[in-house]
């Protein structure tokens, strides 16, 4: 087979949602609407995006369409049963929930958290309630270094955090704890992920969460697109999270980063150093985990302008036979009520130098149309999800 596309370059802008799903209410996001309300409240400049054809997936006001775009788009629904970024990347590359992950609103229960304490070896915990992160460590953080005892908090998605400061529970120790927790819910209360959160500073006012963030997953099914890569022979290249989301799954090199400069770095980097067919597969975390979460709609304004004005060292990176996917996994409004994800569409745009240009490609109803692309150009089929392929190669 011949292959339209020597490379895919997919990157998830994470939480860059582009408004409210049909079935939002029931999710209580009824008017949720990331880019659209972030667009309302500050007039941004986003050239190179709006010159791929962001703003011809919808009409923003302080962002007019172009003519004549250079990239192809569209927008994706979330077909999962889940806003969070486990089932965003799941559904991506082809498995789609039908039941979603666990969640606790009212922290977790009295026989996982006696497990946790006892096969950890840990003097109690603190917490064990729903809360920002950032809040939970203004609140907990001095008792914790107190008394050695780790906070434990969740949110709206499906997750067992474990915040610790850097000096009472070194970073190594934090995470074989988390690995201990992942195991203990991996029954019955098999939630997304658990993440070690450790921070520093000495009291309330200056405690601050380090870049050590580390998750650990739940392994996915395996008839996903990136082991089906693997097996091909052809590279998978994980950045940023992309790699602890899929725990590892298909992964053939793994790029650390911490943030979008990073993430957006080692992009540059496998995009000029690896030549090698595949997938280069990337996730920019601070949309959501710095502004979205903490309802920070200036950071989140300040971040979209980065990435477009950085953008165009991507695009001048990409080789001739390369194919870029921008497209994100879930909504996170900052203008929005409460600090959790919310229900929306996600924006889809697509370029390359031998793709073709301007093509409106609707409403998907999968973001496993992504997935099922990427896979029909390797001469793969996933399970689940709907090309695009014909309608955008030459």
């Amino acid at each position: 087979m011949t292959k339209s596309f020597r490379r895919v370059c997919l990157i998830v802008l994470d939480s860059v949602g582009i408004g409210e799903m049909p079935d939002a209410e029931k999710w209580n996001d009824r008017g949720a609407d990331t880019l659209g309300n972030i667009l309302k409240t500050y007039k941004l400049k986003l050239e190179n995006l709006r010159q791929l054809g962001l703003a011809n997936i919808r009409a923003f006001e302080s962002l007019p369409p172009v003519s004549s775009p250079a990239g192809n788009y569209g927008k994706c629904a979330l077909k999962s049963n889940g806003k969070d970024t486990t089932t965003g990347h799941w559904e991506i590359t082809g498995i789609i929930l039908q039941k979603a992950f666990p969640t606790y609103p009212n922290g977790f229960p009295s026989e996982i958290i006696e497990k946790f304490i006892y096969e950890a070896k840990l003097p109690g915990i603190l917490g064990n309630i729903p809360a920002s992160g950032t809040e939970i460590i203004k609140q907990l953080g001095e008792e914790h270094i107190k008394t050695g005892k780790p906070i434990v908090y969740t949110s709206a998605d499906s997750v067992f955090q474990i915040a610790a400061h850097e000096d009472v529970i070194p970073v190594e120790r934090l995470y074989e704890i988390c690995r201990i927790a992942r195991r203990i819910l991996d029954g019955e209360h098999k939630v997304g992920r658990v993440i070690a959160r450790p921070f520093v500073g000495s009291s309330a006012e200056n405690f601050k969460r380090t870049e050590n963030r580390h998750d650990y997953a739940v392994s996915p099914p395996k008839n996903n697109l990136l082991p089906m890569l693997k097996d091909k022979g052809f590279e998978v290249v994980g950045i940023g999270k992309i790699t602890s989301i899929y725990d590892a799954v298909g992964i053939t090199r793994d790029f650390v980063a911490k943030n979008n400069s990073q993430a957006i770095d080692q992009t540059i980097r496998a995009l000029k150093e690896i030549e090698s067919e595949g997938l280069i597969f990337s996730n920019l975390v601070d949309f959501d985990m710095l502004y979205g979460h903490r309802r920070d709609v200036k950071g989140y304004a300040q971040a979209l302008e980065y990435f477009d004005l950085r953008l165009s060292e991507i695009l001048e990176a990409l080789q001739e036979e390369d194919l870029l996917i921008l497209t994100a996994d879930h909504g996170n409004d900052p203008t929005y009520k409460g600090t959790d994800h919310t229900r929306e569409y996600v924006p889809l745009l697509v370029y390359g130098k031998k793709a073709k240009q301007g093509i409106n490609l609707g409403t998907r109803e999968s973001l496993a149309d992504i997935g099922q692309t990427i896979a029909e150009n390797f001469g793969l089929k996933l399970e689940q999800g709907k090309s695009f392929l014909d309608e955008i190669r030459l």
